[in-house]
């Protein structure tokens, strides 16, 4: 028996998530309906990219930021992400907003809602449409890091080439995007 596809009642936004710095860009063209928490869109943005959820994250949408609440860090400011719907926080069509992971790599990624659509009754969401090259490792160092790491992998006679091999499990392909496990993950979220 077919798993039965449940139409979502609101409308759908299409994300383009681009991580931002990334040269040659990374990113996720994603469908998420526009009523799904934030918290519920971190879950998405973090199995699209092929991030591990190790790491603190936040969004920041109009000049709040948004995520997990720290009662430690009441300084912050952060107003939590479970129960904000995203079409309450963002407005539509053409709106950027943006999502920062792992605080000491700072992955920041730039969100543009390129598309406000009506749900298709055939499609489960969220959904990746397509999407370019691979995730940067987990603590690889930011941006910065990554452009080292990926230096140090692709020349055999880089002082550290076998220990960042090794480091990150015997082999890594920068160009490599799996469409097809991509939405395989996504379907954990309900």
């Amino acid at each position: 028996m077919a798993a039965r596809k449940t139409t979502p009642t609101s409308a759908i936004y299409q994300l383009k998530i681009t991580l931002r710095g990334s040269k040659p860009p990374i990113w996720r063209r994603v469908q998420v309906p526009s009523d799904m928490t934030l918290g519920k869109l971190h879950q998405t943005i973090q199995l699209a990219m092929g991030w591990y959820d190790c790491h603190l994250h936040e969004f920041e949408i109009h000049g709040q930021a948004y995520g997990q609440p720290m009662p430690d860090f009441d300084d912050l400011e952060i107003r939590s992400e479970r129960n904000v719907r995203l079409n309450k926080v963002v407005p539509g069509e053409k709106f950027k907003f943006y999502y920062l992971y792992d605080m000491g790599d700072s992955w920041e990624h730039e969100i543009l809602v390129e598309k406000v659509l009506p749900p298709d009754p055939e499609v489960r969401y969220p959904t990746c449409l397509k999407g370019k090259r691979a995730c940067p490792p987990e603590d690889c160092g930011g941006i910065w890091g990554y452009a080292e790491f990926l230096e140090a992998i692709q020349n055999p006679k880089h002082p550290e080439h076998q220990s960042m091999l090794e480091w990150v499990g015997g082999e890594f392909d920068p160009e490599d995007f799996d469409l097809e496990e991509t939405n395989r993950q996504l379907k954990q979220i309900r």
